[in-house]
């Protein structure tokens, strides 16, 4: 199954009620025992899912009703994170094994397999217009990028996957942040991409912490409170921030006019 969310103008969100703002940017329910579900964004064109195998194989769906084309990936890229414990996929019948927090980059053509028992696949695609080889990204090999401080609550450690350096790809980056413990702020001081649409999955939160995401234009924000597994679209006139009542990590995931990772303009806490 996949929705489909229309674009928004900013002006919108000021006065939107909590029940607005959820069925515009809420990603909920990606995660469901033997399926795949997507959210289809007109923000830049990004397609965001889950895939939960179970003891089957799930192919990643064309969804020709929404993408126009026979596969996936016909005209497409795709960042994969395992968010569950050990599994595999299948990228044109090369396997791939992925455990928790570990990614995937799958470019243009390719057709994809999930697999394994207790593993819960994360994915976001994008529209590529080149090819470019699939890599694993085992969480453990990448280093970690050290931001914030815990004097400012916002300790926290970024993982870059792709990022517009070292792994080609068209559009489409993403990585994974971990918030230290004792430290609740992500993303803090905010930031806007005015020339891509980025997405944010909160993982790893015990099932009674929440995390209360900001977004808006600066001096008109608001918020929306997640759970685990639920994530945010975020268009290039939003800022994003959140801040959890407990540890947690989130996925970020960026497609637009490019991909440079450094192309963002700050906001500063007097904007707000």
């Amino acid at each position: 199954m996949i929705q489909v969310r229309y674009s928004t103008a900013p002006s919108s969100v000021e006065t939107a009620s909590a029940a607005d703002l959820r069925d515009n940017f809420l990603l909920a329910d990606l995660f469901v025992a033997g399926e795949v579900q997507g959210v289809y964004t007109h923000d830049d064109r990004m397609v965001v899912g889950g895939a939960v195998p179970g003891t089957g194989q799930l192919d990643l769906p064309a969804w020709t009703e929404v993408l126009g084309a026979e596969k996936h990936l016909e005209r497409r890229e795709l960042g994969v994170i395992n968010v569950g414990g050990s599994g595999h996929v299948l990228v044109d019948g090369e396997k791939f094994e992925l455990d928790h927090l570990d990614g995937l980059y799958v470019g243009r053509g390719s057709d994809v397999t999930f697999a394994g028992a207790d593993a819960a696949f994360y994915f976001v695609s994008a529209n590529a217009h080149a090819t470019h080889p699939a890599v694993l990204l085992n969480h453990q090999e990448v280093e970690p990028v050290a931001l914030g401080t815990p004097a400012c609550a916002n300790e926290r450690s970024l993982y870059r996957y792709a990022w517009g350096q070292e792994l080609q790809t068209s559009v489409l980056q993403f990585g994974v942040t971990v918030i230290s413990d004792g430290s609740v702020w992500n993303t803090f001081p905010p930031h806007l991409h005015d020339r891509r649409t980025e997405v944010y999955m909160y993982v790893d939160l015990p099932e009674d912490d929440r995390v209360f995401h900001f977004m808006g234009e600066p001096g008109a924000t608001r918020h929306l409170v997640l759970r685990n597994r639920q994530g945010v679209i975020s268009p290039p006139w939003s800022i994003h921030s959140g801040a959890g009542t407990g540890s947690y990590a989130f996925i970020w995931a960026m497609a637009g006019e490019n991909n440079a990772y450094t192309d963002l303009t700050p906001v500063s806490l007097e904007d707000l």
